[in-house]
């Protein structure tokens, strides 16, 4: 069995995986997690609608489609923030030299 999956699903779900840190260089420490997990999921919606536009139509766009890889691009961006980003500190180190440069 052979997965193929066009270019724009492939680049979405990259962007999944990079969204926790650019919510991380948006933020402050100080911001609540919730806050950032709004910013998460509304950047995951948008992302999964984009990617849904960008990618093959054989039967026209589909905003069910779209929703669910919304929630796929929300949950990859959460469990690569717990499970990969934040145990090693690229968040933190992220956040310092986001702050250094400005």
């Amino acid at each position: 069995m052979q997965v193929q999956l066009d270019k724009a699903y492939w680049l979405g779900l990259v962007i999944s995986v990079v969204l926790p840190v650019l919510v991380g260089l948006v933020t402050t420490r100080v911001t609540s997690a919730s806050l950032k997990s709004v910013l998460l999921l509304a950047l995951s919606t948008i992302n999964g609608f984009v990617v849904e536009y960008a990618g093959p139509h054989p039967s026209g766009y589909s905003a069910a489609t779209a929703a669910v890889l919304a929630l796929v691009s929300f949950g990859t961006g959460v469990l690569a923030h717990f499970g990969f980003w934040k145990p090693i500190g690229v968040a933190a180190k992220a956040q310092d030299s986001f702050v250094k440069a400005a």
